[in-house]
């Protein structure tokens, strides 16, 4: 369809609507982010922190490329956006199983949710109904044709990288261990052979993956190719499952120390890791990996600031916050107005109640006079909505949970317990 030049007046209208739109409130681009995720085909990685925070980060290059063009032609065509953030996206979800239906649904949900808040900012400008009419026509083709052109572009990118996807080994290695995840029938020798890997051994399963807003995306392959040198002796298996993410599988009947592992993030600024169980065989191939993933998404949900997270130290509150709703309530019944107390408090009642409240051993733990301990648990039994000796069970989950939360993670807390 031929673009029809709009008038002068419509044009000027646009060009202060893109103006105004530059810094819209935060809840808005929360809903045009929201509304992308709500898709369907999106569900399945809603906890995955790398993708998510790619979607929102296309959705954002998408409507600065699109309102900044507005701004210096305003309603002429608006040329595509084949930026890092569009095409990196559709890429993975590509790499990650998902179908190209999948990334045209979530374009269109993004660009209703856009097209939704670009009406609150026009009606604000102009009551004459003759130059609204026009604005409107004018913008919905524009933010219609943009979208359109763009998943034309990122449709043709896709091609080309999908075939020469097929002929890499990355593609092969994910297949087959998409296949041992999902428990298919595959026979272990089948997989081995196409892995380069051993099944028949002890595994555990890592995830190492980037904070967007600080990570060099090399420093992840830097952890990779760290703790697969642990292993010398045996060789590991190391897998890209997108560009912000690596999979990998150690052998052996033990799984990386955790204080070596922390030494290293230390050095690389945004690496995160998770780290799976020790488990056998193949299924244990499979669980170890399922267990590193729920420990990723619990640090994700939780918006903790820890970088190194075992399952074997998160799976109870892993449990507990799956629901987060019901995690806050039993936060709230559980703890009371201790839940605000001071970290110091905190860690004096977690460090009384695993040294199975022997005021004695605690002291010792912390380094302090047993009657300064028993004044830090007065004022802590003064806050709690129970008696520490009656319900110093649910309270110990209930501090695990606030030290693995972004608010509680601080220099004198982190290590506590």
């Amino acid at each position: 369809m031929a673009w029809k030049q709009p008038s002068e007046r419509v044009r000027e209208l646009m060009r202060q609507a893109a103006q105004l739109s530059v810094n819209i409130p935060e809840e808005w681009l929360d809903q045009i982010h929201e509304a992308t995720i709500a898709s369907e085909y999106m569900q399945v990685i809603i906890d995955d922190p790398v993708l998510t925070e790619q979607i929102r980060r296309s959705n954002q290059s998408n409507r600065l490329h699109w309102i900044a063009a507005n701004i210096s032609h305003p309603g002429e065509p608006v040329p595509v956006n084949l930026g890092t953030e569009s095409l990196g996206i559709a890429r993975d979800l590509i790499r990650r199983g998902f179908t190209e239906a999948a990334v045209v649904d979530a374009y269109r949900l993004s660009q209703n949710a856009l097209w939704r808040l670009w009406m609150q900012v026009v009606f604000e400008l102009t009551a004459d109904p003759a130059e609204l009419r026009e604005l409107l026509d004018v913008s919905a083709q524009s933010i219609g044709a943009f979208a359109d052109a763009t998943l034309g572009a990122i449709h043709r990118q896709l091609q080309i990288e999908r075939a020469e996807l097929i002929r890499g080994t990355h593609a092969e290695r994910r297949e087959v261990v998409a296949l041992l995840i999902d428990g298919a029938p595959i026979t272990r020798q089948h997989a081995e052979r196409r892995l380069g890997y051993r099944l028949d051994q002890d595994h555990t399963a890592v995830i190492i993956w980037g904070d967007e807003s600080g990570t060099d995306w090399p420093d992840l392959d830097r952890a990779a190719e760290t703790l697969m040198r642990t292993v010398a002796d045996r060789r590991p298996l190391s897998l890209p499952a997108d560009a912000g993410t690596r999979w990998l599988w150690l052998p052996g009947p033990l799984g990386p120390d955790p204080a070596d592992v922390g030494a290293m993030v230390d050095s690389l600024p945004g690496v995160r890791v998770a780290i799976g169980s020790t488990e056998a065989g193949v299924e244990g191939f499979r669980r170890s990996h399922l267990d590193a993933i729920t420990t990723q998404r619990m640090v994700a949900r939780l918006g903790s600031g820890q970088r190194v997270a075992r399952f074997a130290d998160v799976e109870l509150v892993s449990l507990i916050t799956a629901d987060p709703a019901r995690a806050d309530r039993f936060l709230k019944h559980t703890l009371g107005d201790f839940e605000t107390a001071d970290a110091e408090l905190h860690r004096t009642v977690h460090t009384f109640i695993a040294e199975r409240c022997n005021a004695a051993r605690a002291a010792a733990t912390l380094f302090v006079h047993r009657n300064t301990l028993l004044n830090r648990l007065a004022r802590a039994e003064a806050l709690l909505p129970q008696p520490l000796a009656s319900a110093s069970a649910h309270i110990a989950v209930a501090l695990e949970v606030l030290r693995w939360r972004s608010a509680a993670v601080q220099p004198d807390s982190a290590d506590a317990g």
